[in-house]
C-alpha cells in the first residue's frame, strides 16, 4: 500500500507543478480516466494519449492549481484519495466562472491498479 501512496503522491505533485511527463510516468497505455461532477459523468476518456493530451489542454485553464490529500483508504485493487481543491482560473468558462477566480473543491478520487500501474482514474467532485 505504500507503493501506491507514493505512486499517488507522484502524480499529485505532477498535477500541481504542471508536470505532464510526472503526472502520466504510472498510467498504464490503456488506462480509463472519468470526471463525475455533481453524479454525471462529464469527461470520459480512454489511452494515456487520450489522457496526456486532455491534461496539456487543462493547463491553460488554471494559473495555479494544488490539489491537497487529505486521506487515503485502500481496498483490494484501488485506492480512493480524499483531497482539497484549490486553483485560480487562467480563463473564464462558459458556466460563468471567470479568469483569476478562485476556486475552492473537496473532492475524491480513485485509482484503480494492476501491479504499479495506474489503469482507470475517477474523478469526483
Amino acid at each position: 500500500m505504500k507503493n501506491r501512496e507514493k505512486i499517488i503522491k507522484n502524480y499529485i505533485e505532477g498535477y500541481n507543478q504542471f508536470d505532464i511527463e510526472k503526472m502520466v510516468t504510472d498510467l498504464d497505455d490503456n488506462m480509463v480516466f472519468e470526471n463525475i461532477q455533481n453524479g454525471e459523468t462529464n469527461m470520459s476518456l480512454t489511452g494515456l494519449a487520450a489522457f496526456t493530451q486532455q491534461a496539456e489542454q487543462a493547463k491553460a485553464y488554471f494559473t495555479e492549481r494544488t490539489q491537497t490529500i487529505k486521506s487515503f483508504v485502500h481496498s483490494e485493487i484501488t485506492t480512493e484519495i480524499e483531497i482539497d481543491y484549490n486553483a485560480i482560473l487562467g480563463m473564464d468558462f462558459p458556466n460563468g466562472l471567470k479568469k483569476g477566480q478562485e476556486l475552492n473543491l473537496v473532492g475524491r478520487s480513485i485509482f484503480e491498479f494492476n501491479g504499479d500501474k495506474i489503469i482507470q482514474l475517477t474523478d469526483i467532485s
